[in-house]
């Protein structure tokens, strides 16, 4: 059956206070249907500054010309002036809102001003830490701003060799930067800048207590900047003790995903295989990201499809990094065009021609379904999100 974006999915949605179950948090089905809203390209959104308005060096605004930056997005247009202010940061951003060079720019320039400038930044995964130090890299062409990467699951030796080294940034999760800094091989209190991403993420994967006992190791006079999309209560009680007279800075969308076609697909269990197979031979979806809930789904999937004949790979964090690492850049290299993961891929993944989204099992919670669609729709360009429901 072909999916018609105008009738609404592809079956009826016969009863529209359908649950999901499994005995996890129920979401309603009709929160996965919406239309994708007319949406202003980032281009067009008014904002006060150019790149060269900020006093950035010249090799450096030159590698952002270079990378195609025509003009700052609205959270880059506000953070990096009060970062260069040397303000502490509050930042409350939707992903795909251009937050990662909001700090990486002033960063850089800080380290380029100042070469004996030591940042830490932590992220609350793998995969999001590796794209922050990919960011990084992609505007210090030519300069001599070294970064280094500090994960669990890559080689120990390698990551305490570079560190030692001395680089003046290092990206890291908080579990394998706590590990560092008990061998000694990290020196918090010699840490300038502090920068935490996704807190509200990194909370919900019980990390509160690794970062509260490595900001306590760091000199009370850091700048310290604190990006999260939510500010719950949690968030919250961090707020006063982690960040010194903050700017707060928040730039959320309305409508989250506003710029993703979002859909069911009712099948049962047990058909949702061949219905997959279906779907992703039809010509427009060029480039999959399928979401299972667990290391098994995905990898039985992910054995299915390429069985089939379709390029396709599973990622979880049950593989060793290095493996996790070259199936990214297979996926964003189009060396494959489908991939499968748990959630994972939900946050970090920055992908931009990614078509499609399907998520083969339900989500845990709205919050996570809103990251998982979030990997399509990138920049000025729209997505699609199908949901498979019974």
């Amino acid at each position: 059956m072909q999916y018609n974006r105008h009738s609404g999915g592809y079956r009826q949605n016969r009863n529209p206070n359908r649950f999901r179950s499994f005995g996890r948090k129920r979401i309603d089905s009709r929160l996965y249907i919406k239309r994708a809203d007319e949406f202003t390209k980032i281009e067009d959104i008014e904002t006060k500054n150019s790149f060269t308005d900020f006093g950035l060096n010249a090799e450096l605004t030159k590698n952002i010309k270079l990378k195609g930056y025509v003009k700052p997005t609205q959270i880059q247009d506000q953070v990096i002036p009060q970062i260069i202010k040397g303000r502490d940061i509050l930042g409350i951003a939707d992903t795909g809102t251009g937050k990662t060079a909001a700090f990486a720019l002033p960063l850089i320039e800080k380290v380029l001003k100042n070469p004996n400038e030591r940042i830490l930044i932590m992220a609350p995964t793998r995969e999001l830490a590796m794209q922050i130090k990919q960011e990084f890299r992609s505007f210090t062409w030519g300069l001599r701003v070294y970064i280094t990467l500090a994960i669990g699951g890559s080689y120990l030796g390698e990551q305490i060799k570079e560190i030692r080294r001395g680089p003046h940034i290092i990206v890291g999760t908080p579990g394998r930067i706590k590990d560092l800094g008990k061998r000694r091989v990290l020196d918090f209190s010699k840490i300038d800048t502090l920068v935490l991403d996704e807190v509200d993420r990194m909370l919900d994967m019980g990390f509160i207590g690794d970062i509260k006992s490595i900001v306590d190791q760091t000199p009370k006079s850091r700048q310290t900047l604190f990006f999260s999309a939510t500010v719950d209560s949690k968030v919250e009680r961090l707020i006063d003790t982690f960040l010194n007279n903050p700017v707060k800075i928040s730039i959320k969308s309305p409508n989250p995903s506003s710029h993703v076609e979002q859909n069911i697909v009712r099948v049962g269990r047990n058909m949702r295989v061949e219905k997959l197979k279906e779907l992703v031979s039809e010509a427009d979806f060029k480039k999959v990201l399928i979401f299972g809930s667990t290391q098994i789904t995905v990898e039985r999937l992910a054995t299915t499809l390429i069985q089939t004949g379709f390029r396709a790979e599973g990622l979880h964090g049950g593989k060793r990094q290095n493996v996790r690492q070259k199936i990214v850049k297979s996926f964003k290299e189009n060396q494959i065009n489908i991939l499968v993961a748990t959630d994972v891929a939900a946050r970090g993944l920055d992908i931009s021609d990614i078509t499609h989204v399907i998520n083969f099992d339900e989500p845990n919670n709205y919050q996570d379904y809103i990251h998982r669609i979030g990997r399509t729709g990138r920049g000025d360009s729209k997505g699609y999100a199908l949901t498979f429901v019974e």
